[in-house]
């Protein structure tokens, strides 16, 4: 059975990434160039070249001797002549190294800056928009013929190849005299000749008693398939089957409404925007109910735009939500014993992302974390605002 993982980079692997803590580990982000003259022109490459001087550089900070830097690095440099990594870009590249574990790397659809960090931690702050606030939900494409259900954010859609969504056709479910069924109270042959497809009579009733079984036992698969999540489930249907699977369903985050149309005759990225453009409003709702708290609390001690409490407040694990400003990038270092912060002006030495690291802290005390450009922070021109549990 397929382990249904939303996005490129399966969640369990994230928080790996997010709670790494080993000595002089690097991190890199990129973009890929997807364009046929960038790939061509070999711009993926030579931007990799530049993040891997650039490592080489920080690394040199850590008095590390020449040779064990390019001894460390060289998983990433041979990443320069992987011939079939840039033949299929995606939007972006991920990179993560240390010494222990190795190299591990990711093409994501995010286009990232270039980005090369190096310290006691991964950088995982351009990975948020991955996993918080631009959705999760399930996309089942749904007619008579087939059945296929798909997995979706902003930026992933995959169908889930699972065996157990079963039946696959409407004549898997009911019998495969069905069509056989159909054609003859349709033309008349039927022993009950009141009957038709299209209007009252035991026809019609068939064919929805028979459609209310198939819908069943589709429900059935699902609720078990989909236990363990509490995703919408976007139906994609001809709006005639979308009341009739409503009366069976019984998975407690149905979409109120369908993707109209037949779902046989749209290829995966029509699905997608199709399905985003339907459930993706229900995401900025929360974020919205956050903001309007963060205002309504103004002024109080259940908010905060002051780095130094905010940074405590996150390791202590009192943030409900936090909002990280994609234009500001803060380093230095925060003590936790003496709880000293000491901000630096830029990436040097022994310091650390503090917003990387605030927003690691409430993610994994079970808070909110929205990345937002300045000019939707509740209080602009900081770069992390708070809203506090009590």
């Amino acid at each position: 059975m397929k382990d249904l993982q939303i996005y490129p980079i399966p969640k369990p692997t994230f928080e790996t990434l997010m709670k790494h803590q080993k000595a002089h580990s690097v991190t890199v982000y990129m973009p890929m160039f997807k364009g046929g003259k960038e790939q061509n022109e070999g711009m993926g490459q030579a931007v990799l070249k530049e993040c891997i001087r650039e490592a080489r550089e920080l690394l040199k900070a850590y008095q590390i001797h020449e040779n064990e830097i390019k001894d460390y690095l060289r998983p990433i440099q041979e990443l320069v002549s992987d011939i079939e990594l840039w033949r299929n870009p995606a939007e972006g590249l991920a990179i993560f190294l240390d010494k222990e574990n190795g190299m591990e790397f990711y093409k994501l659809p995010i286009a990232f800056d270039k980005q090369v960090y190096v310290a006691n931690n991964f950088y995982v702050q351009p990975l948020f928009p991955l996993f918080y606030g631009d959705g999760r939900y399930y996309l089942l494409a749904l007619s008579q013929d087939y059945v296929k259900l798909y997995q979706g954010s902003r930026y992933y859609f995959e169908e889930v190849v699972d065996k157990e969504i079963t039946p696959k056709r409407l004549e898997e479910a009911v019998g495969y005299d069905y069509k056989e069924k159909q054609m003859q109270v349709r033309s008349g042959h039927s022993a009950h000749r009141t009957g038709s497809f299209h209007g009252y009579g035991e026809g019609k009733d068939d064919e929805k008693k028979e459609l209310l079984s198939y819908f069943r036992q589709i429900d059935a698969e699902l609720l078990k398939r989909l236990k363990n999540t509490s995703a919408p489930l976007v139906i994609a249907c001809v709006d005639k089957l979308y009341p009739l699977y409503g009366q069976v369903n019984t998975y407690p985050k149905l979409y109120k409404k369908n993707v109209s149309g037949d779902p046989e005759f749209k290829d995966e990225v029509a699905l997608h925007k199709d399905s985003w453009e339907l459930v993706g409003g229900e995401f900025s709702k929360i974020k919205k109910e956050k903001m309007d708290q963060f205002t309504e609390h103004y002024h109080t001690t259940k908010t905060s735009y002051q780095l130094s409490e905010i940074i405590r407040a996150a390791v202590d694990g009192k943030i409900d939500t936090l909002f990280v400003n994609n234009d500001e990038a803060v380093f230095g270092t925060y003590n936790l014993t003496t709880q000293c912060l000491i901000i630096d002006e830029t990436k040097e030495g022994q310091n650390v992302s503090l917003t990387n690291m605030a927003a690691v802290k409430t993610i994994m005390n079970k808070g909110h974390v929205f990345m937002v450009e300045n000019s939707e922070m509740p209080v602009k021109n900081k770069s992390l605002n708070a809203l506090m549990r009590f």
